[in-house]
């Protein structure tokens, strides 16, 4: 993919948290998602790509726009397999509190698993945790592992799971071990980005949570030399015949993060819309408002931080 390509895509995101962010507090999930579907499905159409939705807001059939199989783009330029969730913790943005995001993540075309919209077991850490940790040991010894690995003791490492009756008994292990659990009610991309970046106050994300955002922080995670594995869980006949169709026959499988993104050029980018720990929020003022976006490249391992204030139209 060209270069230049990262930087248009920070334009796509920030248009849906601009949107998006006029909703925050205001107790409306859906119509902050759909401001932000617009706005994102707007601005895709100005980049230079052929690009396809492999992971969207759902099947043709459900959603008008970045419907999975949808083609985007101006039509010219790269074939480009695209990821996106533009408002990634919709109840935070209705609720007004931190953490959501727009984010998506790109590569070239067939290079992102098709990942179906169910439930994904992972588990994610930095470059320390690679050859390290794994999805099915014991949740205790990748906590030592991860220690040994760092030079610290388990009581210095803390790991973030989403707040689900489902994990509770692995949220007691991981304290009975002494590391620190931090719980979050939505949204487990950010913290698997942060579990890989030194310095972010987390070692490791563990848990299930949803399959397309595991595909889209793996390509954040191969950027960042990270390790992550993740599971498939069908629940129900009709998700297991969803996964055999994707060529996956083996419920058991464990996904690695080149299994999830192919290659070494994927794009990963993000856009705080409410201040969470890696990115601020949307901030408005009158005629402006200011954004805070990342930007990743797996091939060059890049990452870029940018601030952008834009002119808006006021309220007449």
């Amino acid at each position: 993919m060209e270069r230049e390509l990262a930087l248009e895509f920070v334009r796509v995101t920030e248009a849906a948290a601009i949107a998006s962010g006029h909703l925050i507090g205001r107790g409306d999930k859906n119509g902050a998602d759909q401001l932000a579907v617009d706005a994102m499905r707007s601005m895709l159409d100005t980049v230079h790509i052929r690009g396809t939705v492999v992971i969207g807001e759902g099947e043709m059939d459900e959603a008008p726009m970045l419907y999975i199989g949808e083609k985007v783009g101006a039509g010219d330029g790269d074939a480009v397999d695209i990821a996106v969730d533009p408002l990634e913790g919709t109840n935070l943005v209705a609720k007004g509190t931190a953490g959501a995001i727009a984010v998506m993540a790109v590569a070239p075309e067939g290079h992102l698993l098709h990942a179906p919209d169910m439930y994904m077991e992972k588990i994610v850490a930095g470059a320390a945790g690679v050859g390290v940790i794994h999805l099915d040991a014991p949740i205790e010894d990748n906590l030592k592992a991860l220690a040994a690995k760092t030079h610290r003791d388990v009581s210095d490492l803390t790991v973030v799971l989403l707040d689900r009756e489902r994990h509770e008994e692995t949220i007691r292990r991981i304290r009975a071990a002494g590391a620190r659990v931090k719980l979050i009610t939505d949204g487990d991309v950010s913290p698997a980005v942060a579990a890989c970046l030194p310095g972010s106050g987390v070692d490791m994300l563990v848990g299930s949570g949803g399959a397309p955002e595991g595909v889209i922080a793996a390509a954040a995670v191969k950027s960042l030399g990270g390790v992550m594995e993740a599971r498939l869980i069908p629940e129900d006949d009709t998700q297991l015949d969803r996964l055999h169709s994707m060529g996956v026959r083996d419920a058991h499988h464990i996904l690695t993060v080149d299994d999830l993104v192919k290659g070494d050029d994927a794009i990963y980018v993000a856009t705080g819309i409410t201040t969470g720990d890696l990115l601020k929020g949307v901030t408005y003022a009158p005629g402006i408002c200011t954004t805070h976006s990342v930007v990743m490249r797996s091939r060059s391992g890049t990452i870029r931080y940018i601030t952008a204030v834009h002119r808006i139209a006021e309220k007449s």
